[in-house]
C-alpha cells in the first residue's frame, strides 16, 4: 500500500507546478518585447527548411512594419505585459492554494482555448499549420503542471 503525501509534501509539489507555469508566462511574456531583435539573432542559427523561411519572412515583416509603423508593435507590448501579469495572478495559489484554486482552473481553461484560437485563427492569418502546433503546445503543455497542481489541492482540501 503506497504512502499518502503529506499537506507538507501536497504544498510543496502545488508550488512546484505554480513556478513551472509562472516561470513560463513571465519569460514568454519578456521574450514578446524584442521580437525584432530576437528573431534576427535566431534566424541565423536555424537550419535551412521550412522552419527557418518562416522565421525570416515573420523576421522581415517585423522590420520593415517597425521602420514604417513601429505604433503596430504597441500590440505585442501589450501581449507581453498580459503575460507578465498573469504570471503575478498565479501568485495568489502559491500563497494559499485552497482559496485560490480558481485561478488554477482558470489557467486551465485558458490552456484548452488556445487550441480553437490556433485552429480557427491560424488559417485566417495564414499561420502554417506547423506553428499552429508549436502555438498550440502551449496549451497542451501548459495545462500538465496546472491540473497536477488542481489535482494536488484539491487533495490538500480533504
Amino acid at each position: 500500500m503506497s504512502k499518502q503525501p503529506t499537506q507538507r509534501q501536497l504544498r510543496r509539489r502545488i508550488r512546484v507546478c505554480i513556478w513551472i507555469v509562472i516561470v513560463g508566462l513571465f519569460v514568454s511574456g519578456v521574450t514578446a518585447f524584442p521580437l525584432e531583435s530576437e528573431l534576427a539573432v535566431i534566424k541565423d542559427y536555424i537550419p535551412a527548411g521550412v522552419l527557418n523561411d518562416w522565421i525570416t519572412k515573420i523576421y522581415n515583416t517585423l522590420h520593415d512594419v517597425n521602420l514604417k509603423y513601429p505604433y503596430l508593435s504597441y500590440g505585442t507590448d501589450w501581449l507581453a505585459f498580459a503575460h507578465v501579469m498573469l504570471a503575478i495572478l498565479f501568485i495568489g495559489p502559491l500563497r494559499d492554494p485552497k482559496k485560490n484554486i480558481w485561478v488554477i482552473q482558470f489557467g486551465m481553461i485558458a490552456c484548452v482555448a488556445i487550441l480553437p484560437l490556433a485552429f480557427i485563427a491560424g488559417p485566417i492569418r495564414q499561420i502554417p499549420f506547423f506553428w499552429r502546433l508549436i502555438d498550440s503546445s502551449f496549451g497542451v503543455f501548459g495545462i500538465i503542471p496546472l491540473w497536477l497542481a488542481h489535482g494536488y489541492v484539491k487533495r490538500l482540501r480533504n
